[in-house]
């Protein structure tokens, strides 16, 4: 038996609903008092991975991919920036908001978990898109962020030069996806089980209880 519960997160740092299930997680972690028994690893999934360099508006990107109106694209950011809110996390929407490509991000929360800093950096990233408006796939974005949470920007921006980096990240991508995971939030609990979507606090409580548990 182990002393700790892994917690693999797969998910993708432009994907609202992955911050506001990474809150209500880290509500019960804190509800019940395990911080000190929770493993975090993120895993990264591209919610588009043929996303041009360029990006692409996000409500003509909405509209294309899952057919949403204009008024059903309002009203899903409304009730994104109130589950945002329900635990102190701003989603600051504006109309020339794009979906980007996020590869690079994820090579470089490869990066920062080398260095024990994935989670502040994961963290920033989805600051630094939904909350301030910056373009996560811009490198002079990328490097700022690194420095703000207390990376080497040089070395970490080296990481984005190597074909083999990022190519393990579409490998990392595809072995997920051939265990069945196809839509984010996913959390994995020891690599045995898993839950698909944002969960309210309670559902985590439970699920996280169960595994206590089992702790030595």
């Amino acid at each position: 038996m182990n002393n700790k519960i892994k917690l693999d997160i797969i998910s993708d740092v432009v994907c609202p609903w992955c911050i506001i299930g990474y809150n209500n997680l880290q509500a019960a972690i804190q509800e019940l008092n395990i911080a000190d028994k929770v493993d975090i690893e993120w895993l990264p999934f591209e919610l588009n991975p043929d996303m041009p360099a360029e990006g692409e508006n996000l409500r003509d990107h909405v509209k294309r991919k899952y057919g949403s109106s204009p008024e059903e694209s309002t009203q899903a950011r409304t009730r994104i920036a109130q589950a945002g809110a329900e635990h102190g996390f701003e989603f600051n929407y504006f109309d020339d908001m794009k979906m980007v490509n996020t590869l690079e991000a994820h090579v470089l929360l490869d990066y920062a978990k080398t260095k024990g800093k994935q989670t502040e950096l994961k963290l920033r990233l989805f600051h630094a898109f939904f909350s301030e408006q910056k373009d996560v796939s811009d490198h002079s974005v990328l490097r700022a962020e690194l420095i703000a949470v207390g990376l080497d920007a040089e070395e970490g921006m080296t990481w984005l030069t190597k074909p083999e980096l990022k190519e393990e990240i579409r490998t990392q991508e595809a072995i997920w996806q051939q265990n069945g995971v196809s839509g984010v939030p996913t959390v994995v609990f020891n690599r045995e089980s898993a839950v698909t979507g944002a969960h309210p606090v309670e559902n985590y409580k439970q699920f996280l209880s169960e595994l206590v548990n089992q702790l030595d």
